[in-house]
């Protein structure tokens, strides 16, 4: 669903700052594999938000020695986050109410 993408790699990010494998492999840690979120569609993604302002980038040394692009949360982000939860909370609310009608 629309939105959905955004609001995962968001919430990712929320935990800290990390490269595109680290959200990827967080999304699918945190939904019990349910999610799998494959790098064509996270670049774009990520490269949306830091166009929005939400994230900035550098590069850093991951665990395994190699360079990678990391992104991070800015304030921006931060507010984007609560924002897409609402969003997301309300339309989960409209469908449940779709749902239970009789």
């Amino acid at each position: 669903m629309q939105g959905t993408l955004d609001l995962l790699i968001l919430k990712a990010l929320a935990i800290g700052p990390m490269h595109a494998w680290g959200i990827s492999n967080r999304i699918q840690e945190m939904s019990q594999g349910v999610f799998q979120i494959g790098q064509g569609s996270l670049y774009p993604a990520v490269h949306r938000f830091e166009s929005r302002g939400w994230v900035t980038s550098y590069w850093r040394t991951t665990e395994n020695r190699r360079i990678a692009r990391f992104y991070e949360l800015n304030a921006h982000g931060r507010h984007a986050v609560d924002e897409e939860i609402a969003a997301w909370r309300s339309y989960a609310s409209a469908i449940d109410l779709v749902i239970e009608a009789s």
